[in-house]
């Protein structure tokens, strides 16, 4: 697949790339084909897997252009040089994601549903909390309303029950993927999600790592997420 570099750090030899596909990769010094220079926007090919560029390798830019004829000068003197490729969130007609609550939670049941990599900014994290807190009330509403018409309020709500079950069991994925990036976006690796089974104060630490700040720097996870 062809990509193009979005960050490489030549000490820590680990660096970013997104691929035309639009999703970003990670790629390691030991994943490149041969060591080279891997400038910002420096197209190159390689082979993803789960996340991760392997084979990496810079297209030279003459080979990329060769067999294309060059496009005639405005000026009508030397053919311009072919402009160069761009892809996922830095193509010019790729519209930059919106950052609105209502936005991050319908991308955290959709595009987001089983996306356990990348990064979640606070605003992401609580506007999926506030939605998913009132698609639950909606739910929890109608039930009610059937089971009312249905004469169930004596005695077990059964509709009310299986809508809310239906409604949590199917939103578990999204909500293990958002905890898991919002650990990303401090700096701190998803397994540590597993601290919510610690009885009494495991939702307390989920909470605590919710709350704190975006790491302001690109990490090991992706780049600082849009709006910060």
């Amino acid at each position: 697949m062809r990509g193009e570099v979005l960050h490489y750090d030549e000490t820590q030899g680990f660096g970013f790339i997104t691929g035309a596909d639009g999703n970003r990769y990670s790629f390691a010094r030991e994943n490149l084909r041969r060591e080279t220079s891997m400038a910002k926007g420096a197209l190159v090919e390689f082979q993803p897997g789960g996340g991760h560029a392997r084979d990496v390798f810079s297209i030279n830019a003459q080979t990329a252009a060769a067999g294309a004829p060059a496009a005639p000068s405005r000026t009508g003197n030397a053919p311009e040089a072919p402009k160069p490729q761009h892809f996922g969130r830095s193509a010019d007609n790729e519209p930059a994601a919106a950052t609105g609550l209502w936005d991050y939670f319908w991308r955290g049941l959709t595009e987001n549903y089983f996306n356990f990599a990348g990064r979640a900014r606070r605003k992401e994290y609580w506007g999926f909390c506030l939605f998913w807190t009132i698609a639950l009330t909606v739910v929890v509403g109608i039930g009610l309303l059937i089971d009312d018409s249905m004469g169930n309020m004596e005695e077990l709500p059964a509709v009310t029950v299986g809508l809310c079950g239906v409604f949590v069991l199917a939103t578990i994925p999204p909500w293990i993927g958002l905890n898991v990036r919002r650990l990303h976006d401090i700096g701190l690796t998803g397994w540590l999600f597993l601290v919510v089974f610690i009885p009494t104060i495991g939702g307390l630490i989920i909470l605590v790592f919710a709350l704190v700040p975006t790491q302001a720097r690109e990490n090991q996870w992706g780049s600082v997420p849009a709006g910060v």
